[in-house]
């Protein structure tokens, strides 16, 4: 046990584990844009893909991503935060790695000459493509290669935010785990901020399987800083009395609620989790907004392409994705609303959150006006799905808190595992059924509100995304009207 010492000045390392879970958020998002940004001018003219083949490589990811989620938590809370976080990013970054040895596979399985050299597979793979039926076998060899090295991906990525919220509910008090949470949260913008200017300049000139390797080592140098940084509060020498107290001072109001040192013995099983009210309200908090975000982050380059013919290496491409995720930086902001309101009204946690998250809903209603705003300028739509994003960002960092608010600590990530169920399934629906749509759009010439082809396809996702926060809303207030903390039994 730490011997703590009267020291009136608090330390603020809380913040430094902050940091940490920001920098591991960059990592992870710039991960899951190179396949975003290199599948539509560097991959799908090599192996063949349509939207709908994209399509079930993302779906799929989804559901690998939701069907791990679910034991992701669990093993979290078994493991305890760093030592889940390290098998996380671990089997996530050999994932993203082995991206860049698909298209080596591909020639090898298709012509039976295997050789270790990007460019002497992709200069096989080329020829190949004028042999007879050659061209199918390819894209349907390579497409279940991308599937199996996004699954090793999803698996791991499963654990970012049960290990992150776990590190959070751990570090801070409830009033500011809604801001801690916003703050590494906005590591998924600066990840995305990062990637039109980085994935697609490597890709142009070094090859797409390059852009996936030199991301997914970063991985493993931040796995080599986490091991040294994180150790819980009471066993972290950077940590003082004052910041301990802190932190803890949830304990002290709440009397009903065991003290740290006693909640280890306080579990749930995983299916138990779905037995509380509290648990279907994330789920519902989760399910169609994540679809949504999910959406936002696979297919707006896809969407800059096909609406206005600017590919992710072009400048203006490049510049556009930028944009968006730079206006999305905005949920900087909004996730301390909920702190505001909790601070200023004297509202309990999960009160400040539902106003708060009230004000988010409002925003991607703006998505409706995507398409005919969009005829105009490029960056009518760019801007509104950079507000999209921002509201997104803002919901997520507090519905993620929902589950910290009325669940103890060391249930924390199983619950948020199983609601990250609802996430990866809203993605599935959203990713999967996009590249159906779009592919069946244009086969048929769909008209949509004046819309056609592939444009009535986005039309009619952009106005299922518009709406879809708002009714998320409604359905956590009518499962949880009012703040009710989740006792359980020892």
């Amino acid at each position: 046990m730490k011997n703590y010492c009267a020291n009136p000045k608090m330390t603020n390392f809380r913040w430094v584990v902050c940091s940490m879970l920001f920098f591991a958020l960059v990592v992870n998002y710039l991960d899951r844009q190179v396949l975003s940004l290199t599948w539509k001018n560097f991959i799908a003219p090599e192996f063949g893909w349509t939207d709908a083949d994209y399509g079930l490589i993302t779906g799929v990811f989804s559901v690998v991503y939701a069907a791990s989620m679910l034991f992701a938590g669990k093993f979290v809370d078994y493991a305890g935060t760093k030592k889940g976080y390290l098998w996380a990013i671990g089997i996530w970054s050999v994932g993203a790695c082995m991206h860049a040895f698909c298209g080596i596979a591909t020639n090898g399985i298709v012509s039976g000459h295997w050789t270790f050299s990007f460019s002497a597979a992709n200069a096989s793979l080329e020829a190949l493509r004028n042999v007879s039926g050659a061209a199918v076998m390819i894209t349907t060899v390579s497409v279940w290669l991308f599937l199996a090295a996004r699954c090793v991906l999803s698996i791991g990525e499963a654990g970012n935010f049960p290990c992150s919220i776990k590190a959070v509910a751990e570090y801070f008090p409830k009033k500011d785990r809604g801001f801690a949470t916003g703050i590494f949260n906005s590591g998924a913008q600066i990840g995305a901020l990062l990637a039109p200017f980085t994935i697609p300049v490597i890709a142009r000139y070094y090859g797409w399987e390059a852009s996936f390797l030199i991301i997914g080592i970063l991985g493993f140098v931040w796995m080599g800083l986490w091991v040294f940084v994180y150790k819980e509060p009471r066993k972290n020498p950077r940590v003082n009395a004052a910041e301990l107290a802190y932190i803890e001072q949830d304990a002290e109001k709440e009397e009903h609620i065991a003290p740290e040192t006693e909640e280890p013995s306080r579990k749930i099983g995983l299916f138990q989790a779905f037995t509380f009210r509290q648990t279907w309200a994330v789920i519902f908090g989760r399910f169609l907004p994540d679809s949504v975000w999910w959406f936002l982050l696979f297919w707006a380059p896809a969407f800059i392409s096909d609406v206005y013919g600017y590919s992710s290496a072009s400048t203006t491409g490049m510049l556009a994705i930028f944009t968006i995720y730079l206006i999305s930086m905005l949920s900087l902001g909004g996730s301390y609303l909920p702190t505001f309101f909790i601070n200023r009204s004297k509202l309990n946690p999960y009160a400040g959150r539902m106003k708060a998250m009230l004000i988010f809903a409002l925003f991607p209603l703006l998505g409706i006006g995507v398409m005919p705003l969009g005829e105009i300028s490029l960056w009518y739509p760019v801007v509104i799905i950079g507000i999209m994003a921002a509201a997104h960002q803002s919901w997520s960092a507090n519905v993620y808190n929902v589950v910290s608010d009325m669940f103890p600590k060391s249930v924390v990530a199983t619950v948020t595992g199983a609601a990250g169920l609802a996430s990866g399934l809203g993605s599935f629906m959203s990713n999967y059924g996009a590249g159906k749509l779009f592919d069946y759009a244009g086969q048929v010439n769909m008209h949509f509100l004046g819309f056609e082809g592939k444009n009535a396809g986005y039309m009619i996702v952009f106005i299922c995304a518009g709406v879809a926060y708002l009714v998320s809303w409604c359905i956590m207030k009518l499962l949880v009207p009012k703040y009710k903390l989740v006792e359980l039994k020892k």
